[in-house]
């Protein structure tokens, strides 16, 4: 192959693994096809070791499929890649080598790489952009939607993204007549309900090879590794997987999707269908993911009900399309919010789970063993913990975007910066979700057998999540205090005796002085 020449070169990104994009209905002679390994994407923050490999476990079986169909592909691996120090020098290195007059790119999900590939210039080379083919929402529609620092409700999107799309819709009309089902999705895992959790569908793919090659060349990652890979690389995993979720676990998504739990370790991802990476890659494209979920539900003969189809869609087709309309009409100046002036620092146990708090050390050693936590773990108990003692946004969204399997800036970025942070003062959130230890105890059953008392505030064995929270609130007031979605916590707050307020802002204070021991 090094000896042919190519017309043209067209990059594939590792989260463009889209079979299904009209570039492979093209004429296969004069192209060249490159999925490439490089530094630059490991290093930009420390990634879990899933992560990585999982990545390139993926890259590398898209390629082979490519080769299987007859296209002109060039896999590279850190071994080839380890002399170039940026995309765009690997890029004019292999336009120079193989003589190509014009180069495609598919638009990237990130702005940095959107940014970097869009102002790269290479010598008698023409240079394009295509869309990646994989939304639903078009990315030239996203400012019908979306304007740079205003709030638009996630719910007017999604009712708008329904009709658009005539999903779960009668005519007009709502399946089930209503939007959203919000308010029966909360409940919480009884006893009883544990056992009847399925079993996650696990893989067991042997990347060894991959894990040595990212070893060998030092990449710095975060996280554990078992021998066998859980997380799907190939499109027929991520369909399985899909299935899996439709008949195992769509019954009860939706009813149970905020609960969680520490006493079912061999089903730790619940009714989640943890789909997130698969999709994230392009090896599944959100309209199948939704559209094999409904015909589950027209086919279940009620067995799966609409509250829990309509939670699923939400996800996928409400809150998916809405994050990254956020993401691209505010950057790049939305990475950089601090609106609550927010400068602690992450303590080390997000490093690797020691800590007394079971909420936390729970949620953060799945994190770690798995590189998965879902939704409300990572708003209302890591990302809330970061909130509530003030942790630099910075290191947040470092945290964040390299602990997930599934986490890329354009959905990551939204998610800390606003849902968990509240740092941007509200683009997305009406109120920041600030909650003490009762919330925690409603949703878990993290609160037994803690170290700390959830009952407590003020004393030495008061879970630190209660005073942080009323310290949280008593040092942003002027600015929450008119928020009318949490104005009357302030009139319980004033209802306390003064000695109470004092000695729950001491307990604090306390706690923050000395965040690394709690």
């Amino acid at each position: 192959m090094s000896q042919k020449k190519f017309s043209t070169l067209r990059l594939i990104l590792g989260d463009q693994l889209n079979a299904q994009h009209s570039w492979f209905n093209d004429d296969k002679d004069d192209v060249l096809y490159v999925l490439a390994e490089i530094r630059q994407e490991t290093d930009y923050v420390a990634h879990h070791i899933q992560k990585v490999c999982g990545f390139f476990a993926a890259m590398e079986n898209f390629a082979n499929a490519l080769k299987k169909a007859y296209f002109h592909v060039l896999h590279l691996t850190l071994d080839d890649t380890q002399d170039d120090a940026s995309l765009p020098d690997l890029l004019a290195r292999l336009c120079s080598a193989y003589q190509c007059r014009r180069l495609q790119y598919q638009r990237p999900d990130e702005y940095r790489l959107a940014t970097q590939l869009g102002d790269m210039e290479t010598k008698s080379v023409d240079i394009e952009c295509v869309e990646s083919e994989h939304f639903l929402l078009p990315y030239d529609d996203l400012t019908q939607y979306f304007r740079p620092n205003q709030h638009l409700t996630m719910e007017h999107f999604y009712r708008q993204m329904r009709k658009r799309f005539n999903v779960l819709m009668n005519g007009d009309t709502p399946v089930g007549e209503q939007w959203n089902f919000d308010a029966k999705n909360r409940a919480k895992l009884k006893k009883k309900d544990l056992a009847e959790i399925p079993e996650p569908l696990l893989f067991e793919t042997d990347i060894s090879r991959i894990n040595d090659r990212v070893a060998r060349h030092k990449v710095p990652t975060i996280g554990k590794l078992d021998e066998h890979f859980i997380w799907p690389v190939t499109r027929a995993q991520a369909k399985q997987l899909l299935s899996y979720f439709c008949e195992h676990l769509l019954p009860n998504f939706g009813r149970f999707q905020d609960a969680m739990t520490a006493n079912t370790p061999h089903r730790w991802s619940l009714y989640h269908s943890r789909l997130s990476f698969a999709l994230n890659t392009k090896m599944l494209h959100p309209k199948q993911v939704i559209d094999t979920a409904l015909s589950a539900y027209e086919q279940s003969n009620g067995v799966i009900d609409v509250a829990q189809i309509e939670g699923f869609v939400r996800q996928i087709l409400g809150w998916r399309e809405y994050v990254r309309g956020v993401y691209w009409v505010n950057m790049p100046d939305y990475k950089h919010y601090n609106t609550l002036n927010a400068k602690r620092a992450l303590p080390g146990y997000f490093w690797n789970g020691k800590t007394r708090m079971r909420c936390l050390e729970h949620a953060i050693d799945q994190s770690l063993a798995t590189a998965y936590a879902h939704h409300i773990q990572r708003l209302m108990v890591t990302g809330n913990f970061c909130l509530i003692t003030g942790i630099n946004p910075d290191e947040v969204d470092e945290w964040y975007l390299g602990i997930y399997i599934d986490a890329l800036e354009w959905v990551e970025l939204p998610n800390t910066r606003d849902m968990t942070q509240f740092s941007d003062n509200g683009i997305i959130a009406t109120k920041p979700y600030a909650a003490g230890g009762n919330y925690i105890n409603k949703m878990s059953d993290y609160c037994t057998g803690c170290h700390y008392n959830v009952k407590e505030k003020t004393t030495e064995q008061a879970c630190p999540l209660n005073s942080l929270y009323w310290n949280f609130l008593n040092r942003h007031r002027k600015r929450l205090e008119n928020n009318p979605r949490i104005g009357m916590v302030y009139r319980n707050w004033d209802k306390q005796s003064l000695e109470t307020r004092d000695a729950t802002l001491a307990r604090a204070k306390w706690c923050l002085d000395n965040i690394e021991a709690l």
